[in-house]
């Protein structure tokens, strides 16, 4: 089962990165400038065909994304057909089909589950509210207080609450008052489990103050639309887009605000510091937590979690393509753009120099990031 759910993530990563480059590909030939090679994976090479548009297509080793080379991709380059060659517009939609299509393909998914039932994930999730059907799975068990009667009386996470003290279930407050109400007593609870129905007797406790029950519920919420899916799709895509932009901007406050106060002579402070980089490492994951989400979501949580998912990465990989950020076709763009408005020639190795230092500085971050992936993972 590893074996499969480890197939399934890397297919899905693959497809993403392949469809990201894909785009620059095809952008670039409808825009006069030459594809040299189309690969699947990355080098060392496994198989490779050249195609009849002249454009060679491999196959490679390493199953962990794609990549396309084109002809004369260097600035500097003005033979005909090379990327550098091309006017600055043509450039800046060669470098933004990336995104374009990671983006897009992000709003096909989330309509597709706008119209089978799209999960609620943001509290206020965009809908058209004259056509969205709201549907409410089982209040679930999320969580459970050590030492509590819910632990103790043999509840998991994952349980369905179907029936509580004789009362049908349908809503998480409903739970909590009927708890308080009862509190002290001892009463029966109907549960799901593995497609199981079970009964346990439950003694609430006597506490005024705190929780009776002692369990974490949560209850997931969907929504279906019809005509107004693909509205919904491009909408929702649109609220994610600032969502992870507003992400990135608390990650890198946290960053910034912790290596600032780590300078301080004061004790409490530099632990606030702490926190704060503690906080900007937990939000961050690198290839292996990816993986390790999409595991569990194949297994799990079904079809629909899964495409979710997919989608938000996706997006993900726009987003951050589309930053400023040397290596990525955003910061690629910018160095184009600066070079032009500073008026200088932007030569092949001053190019080649950015780009390396941008790449290493990326794959440093890459390496740190993994690292951080295999502590939480154990």
């Amino acid at each position: 089962m590893l074996v499969l759910e480890i197939i399934i993530g890397l297919l899905i990563l693959v497809v993403l990165v392949v469809i990201h480059e894909l785009g620059h590909a095809i952008v670039a030939r409808r825009n006069g400038v030459g594809v040299e090679e189309f690969g699947i994976g990355f080098p060392p090479k496994a198989w490779g065909k050249k195609l009849k548009n002249g454009v060679l297509f491999t196959i490679n080793w390493l199953p962990l994304g794609g990549f396309v080379r084109l002809q004369g991709e260097n600035d500097a380059s003005k033979k005909k057909g090379d990327y550098g060659a091309a006017t600055l517009w043509q450039k800046t939609k060669i470098l933004f089909a990336g995104v374009a299509i990671n983006w897009l393909f992000a709003a096909l998914l989330l309509t597709i589950l706008a119209w089978t039932g799209l999960p609620k994930v943001i509290p206020d999730q965009f809908t058209v509210a004259s056509d969205t059907k709201v549907n409410s799975a089982p209040v679930e068990i999320v969580g459970l207080t050590k030492d509590y009667p819910a632990e103790k009386a043999g509840f998991e996470t994952g349980d369905k609450i179907l029936e509580f003290a004789g009362t049908p279930v349908t809503t998480v407050a409903e739970v909590i008052a009927d708890a308080r109400e009862r509190k002290g007593e001892t009463v029966s609870v109907v549960i799901e489990r593995d497609n199981t129905e079970l009964t346990k007797e439950v003694t609430l406790r006597n506490d005024a103050a705190g929780g009776v029950f002692g369990a974490g519920l949560g209850q997931r919420e969907t929504t279906q639309s019809t005509w107004s899916a693909p509205i919904v799709g491009a909408a929702l895509t649109g609220q994610f887009t600032w969502v992870t932009l507003q992400g990135l901007g608390d990650l890198l406050g946290n960053v910034a605000s912790g290596l600032a106060l780590q300078l301080s002579p004061h004790k409490e402070t530099r632990e606030a510091a702490q926190a704060n980089l503690q906080e900007a490492g937990d939000s961050v994951a690198g290839p292996i937590g990816i993986l390790g989400t999409l595991f569990p979501s194949a297994e799990r949580a079904g079809l629909t979690q899964l495409t979710l998912l997919t989608a938000i990465i996706s997006l993900t990989l726009a987003v951050m393509n589309a930053l400023p950020i040397p290596a990525l076709d955003g910061g690629r763009w910018f160095v184009t753009i600066l070079f032009r408005l500073m008026k200088r020639p932007l030569t092949k190795d001053t190019e080649e120099r950015i780009a390396g230092i941008g790449f290493m500085a990326l794959m440093l971050l890459i390496v740190i990031v993994t690292i951080s992936d295999v502590i939480k993972l154990f």
